[in-house]
């Protein structure tokens, strides 16, 4: 990953926390390089990552998506909103598992990719590619179902730090 500012996460707690001091010794978010890059590359997967960060460790959750695009063949919005929903919930669950709460993070995923479908080209970059603040776009993820509003302020660091928009200034 290229050498990103840090932003001041004092006011954070949990895993998020934990990768964001891994990044600064480690250079790695995840742990894992690959998983990094891929977060970084499509913006669907980074929101994935900080919906999974539910009681599971940090890490795990946000390569979920990864495991997910393996187990798909994709990670593509309009094709997950339309799969079957027992079909979806197959692969969702197929060890290892994207996620330890495979019922309801399968069906949250798809009504995700559904709203992302319906109003965002299916693309959640465009939560945030507008220029928006933090703030609002915090406001547009918290309408987002499994995302309140302590997550929801989580996507400033998930953004900055996976290279979708510079926070530091």
């Amino acid at each position: 990953m290229p050498q990103i500012a840090l932003l001041d996460y004092g006011t954070l707690q949990g895993g998020l926390v934990r990768m964001m001091e891994r990044y600064k010794t480690e250079g790695t978010l995840t742990g894992d390089a690959e998983a990094d890059a891929y977060l970084s590359e499509n913006p669907n997967a980074a929101l994935l990552g900080l919906l999974y960060d539910q009681r599971v460790r940090a890490e795990y959750a946000f390569t979920g998506p990864h495991r997910l695009r393996d187990k798909l063949g994709h990670l593509d919005m309009p094709q997950i909103a339309t799969m079957d929903a027992e079909a979806f919930l197959s692969h969702f669950a197929e060890p290892p598992a994207v996620h330890r709460f495979t019922n309801k993070m399968a069906e949250t995923t798809q009504k995700i990719a559904r709203i992302l479908t319906d109003q965002y080209d299916g693309n959640a970059a465009n939560l945030w590619n507008d220029g928006a603040d933090a703030v609002t776009i915090g406001k547009r993820v918290q309408k987002l179902p499994g995302f309140g509003v302590q997550k929801a302020a989580k996507m400033k660091f998930v953004l900055h730090y996976f290279g979708y928009r510079d926070f530091s200034t």
